[in-house]
């Protein structure tokens, strides 16, 4: 899990991808956090994704660097502990620029669960890391 963290971090902009009903969404994110020993995304309840995810847990993660990237699906689970939300901030002050709280209504953090990070290139054989 550290290597998916470190891929992601290294990143700083990777794309998610949800759904809604039959339409496929992607949109591009920033934040990656490790808490717990889980891996952490953040958004706002109020955007599309969080409802998306909501109604279907199921995410994509697509980052790329150079000529090397990561696919990593998992389920988008909500932790709704102000620590988990904090240690986010703490992690991204450019959050709390952004109106986000570790107390609010709006701000979510979701763990990573049954995932499968799968690391490509274009000159080695594919790498998977299940967490």
């Amino acid at each position: 899990m550290q290597e998916v963290y470190v891929f992601l971090k290294k990143c700083e902009t990777y794309f998610i991808a949800t759904s809604e009903g039959d339409q496929p969404r992607v949109r591009p994110f920033g934040t990656i956090d490790l808490f717990e020993n889980e891996l952490y995304i953040q958004t706002g309840k109020v955007k599309n994704v969080s409802k998306q995810i909501h109604a279907n847990p199921k995410i994509e993660i697509c980052g790329l660097i150079g000529g090397e990237w990561i696919r990593v699906e998992a389920l988008a689970i909500e932790d709704d502990r102000e620590a988990a939300k904090q240690h986010m901030l703490d992690a991204y002050p450019s959050l709390l620029e952004r109106g986000y709280k570790a107390d609010d209504d709006n701000m979510v953090v979701y763990y990573l669960k049954n995932a499968t990070a799968t690391f490509y290139s274009f000159t080695e054989a594919p790498k998977v890391i299940k967490f």
